[in-house]
């Protein structure tokens, strides 16, 4: 890895460095935090979906690790490190647990030595998630990862990410047809609202990035296709086998999710 902080832009904003603002992160710029501002500011509630999506994303690993004999992880597109890291929450249940993290943000990547240096059992790939086959084929992935054993492949709030001409399908596709039976895949995605609030983020992000595609569920689970997507299916991320519920709940004793809760999809499937 020869990333260091003098290739960080601190000019331009970055997703994982946005992304990370919202979580109560330092590390991110001014030109990082006036985008996150804008959700705070004009869409109030907003940084709610950040929270959801990764305390979704902390109960699949504890789900994964806990409940099957899968050891290995690929967290595509995996961000900025925070509190529980999926190396983290796997090892705390499997210390023998592998990881390996895909990320081509250079401020992700500098974070990302700092994980070498404390865990034996990761690794952080410096490869474009379209990219899949340099990832797979990527000595430090191919040092941790034995692709002849189940794999759990992690599309935690990328896909949505990857415009349809990019094929986001083909790239689940490829980590399909190259892991083995018992393999699992945890995706989360920003989930078409129909309604002014969620259009207005999905505009917001598609100016300053120059990308990002809503998605409906449907779509979503067409993502998945060839796999077997295991209960309860594709559903708004706060109801995602949830450990321990927050919140207000309706007279009828079912969760009232705010518009931003049911923003952020997630979904856990198995390669049979």
């Amino acid at each position: 890895m020869t990333v260091d902080g003098s290739s960080i832009d601190s000019s331009k904003p970055s997703i994982a460095r946005v992304y990370d603002y919202l979580l109560g992160g330092k590390d991110n710029y001014a030109v990082d935090r006036k985008i996150g501002d804008v959700f705070r500011r004009d869409l109030p509630g907003s940084v709610a979906i950040a929270f959801a999506n990764r305390a979704a994303l902390t109960r699949a690993v504890e789900e994964i690790v806990t409940t099957t004999g899968v050891r290995q992880f690929i967290d595509l597109g995996s961000g900025l490190p925070t509190a529980d890291n999926v190396h983290q929450v796997a090892q705390r249940h499997a210390p023998e647990s592998r990881v390996v993290y895909v990320d081509t943000d250079p401020q992700v990547l500098v974070h990302g030595r700092a994980l070498l240096e404390e865990n034996e059992w990761t690794r952080v790939v410096p490869v474009d998630v379209r990219n899949p086959e340099a990832i797979r084929t990527h000595p430090d992935t191919l040092e941790l990862i034995d692709f002849d054993r189940p794999v759990a492949v992690v599309f935690s709030a990328i896909l949505h990410h990857v415009n349809d001409e990019e094929d986001p399908a083909g790239i689940v596709r490829y980590w399909r047809d190259r892991v083995p039976s018992g393999s699992y895949f945890f995706v989360s995605h920003f989930r078409s609202g129909n309604n002014p609030e969620t259009a207005e983020a999905e505009k917001v992000l598609q100016q300053t990035f120059g990308r990002g595609r809503w998605r409906t569920d449907e779509e979503i689970e067409s993502l998945l296709d060839g796999l077997e997507i295991l209960e309860p299916g594709i559903v708004p991320a706060p109801l995602w086998r949830p450990g321990t519920v927050e919140g207000p709940w309706s007279g009828s004793g079912k969760l009232e999710l705010t518009v931003w809760e049911r923003l952020i999809a997630a979904g856990l499937a198995r390669k049979a």
